[in-house]
């Protein structure tokens, strides 16, 4: 029989994406409270991929809960199809819960949502805001070392969350009692336009950093010529073009009803990331 969540049991739990900004965190979390913890990418031993089955069945072998997330996002072509497969597969193979990772404001990501509720596990959604992270280990982080956001954004605010917020809310969803069926909407405390996001960073920092907004086009066209991916490509289109369209200009509440606290604040992320920026700069 299974050890109750509360208590860590030899049975691991597989992290989807371990080497992610949300999904090694979540890795962290585990280990800390005593798990087995299985974190598996495409670099990772066993391997994971997204777009070969075949490296499934040997990561699932012996798990009971999951987390689960899909890169680059579960908005992109193809990924309704691959939650529903793996979701199958995992089940069948045993797994019990499966927590989410899911994209706030996305009608695509709504839908891979309801492929997991509809699994036969049971199921915790934690459905993020754009995570503060992209400024200092994602797409962003040149900008923030070069001086100037230069992005296709206008005044529609978002509240912006910590990745280590996001993590504990998967973490406790993993190992706690009370949270099957929930599903947690994560933001920040505070909405801010990327006009407020530059002011933070020149703060942290103590250099000036500039938002300069460009059109969707001449920024997808940059991204190119910079030798991005053009799955990447897309995507940022997507979100600068749907997702920032104002449906997400207000707070959730997912972090205080996980958890019983506050989510962290942009400036305190900017503050501990501001190190990071000043070596590299």
């Amino acid at each position: 029989m299974s050890a109750s969540l509360s208590s860590p049991s030899a049975t691991p739990i597989l992290v989807i994406g371990g080497s992610g900004k949300v999904g090694r965190r979540v890795a962290a979390g585990l280990r800390d409270r005593g798990h087995a913890v299985r974190a598996v990418s495409r670099h990772s031993t066993p391997r994971f991929d997204w777009h070969d089955a075949r490296t499934w069945a040997p990561v699932l072998d012996g798990v009971e809960a999951v987390y689960l997330s899909f890169a680059p996002d579960l908005a992109v072509p193809g990924a309704e199809d691959a939650i529903r497969a793996f979701s199958a597969a995992a089940v069948a193979a045993g797994v019990r819960r499966i927590v989410l990772l899911s994209g706030r404001g996305e009608a695509e990501a709504e839908r891979c949502e309801q492929v997991v509720q509809a699994s036969g596990a049971r199921w915790t959604v934690v459905r993020a805001a754009w995570f503060a992270q992209n400024f200092d280990e994602g797409e962003f982080r040149d900008m923030v070392l070069e001086g100037t956001l230069v992005l296709p954004a206008g005044d529609i605010p978002e509240p912006f969350v910590d990745a280590a917020d996001i993590a504990d809310v998967a973490v406790a969803a993993l190992t706690e009692p009370g949270h099957d069926g929930q599903v947690y909407e994560v933001t920040g405390p505070r909405l801010l336009t990327f006009t407020d996001i530059a002011a933070e960073l020149s703060a942290a920092t103590g250099r000036t950093i500039h938002f300069q907004p460009v059109p969707r086009d001449a920024f997808s066209q940059g991204l190119a010529e910079a030798g991005m991916p053009g799955d990447m490509i897309w995507l940022l289109d997507y979100l600068f073009g749907t997702v920032l369209d104002g449906r997400n200009a207000c707070l959730g509440d997912g972090v205080q009803r996980a958890l019983g606290r506050a989510p962290r604040d942009f400036s305190a992320f900017a503050r501990q990331a501001a190190p990071s920026w000043q070596r590299a700069a």
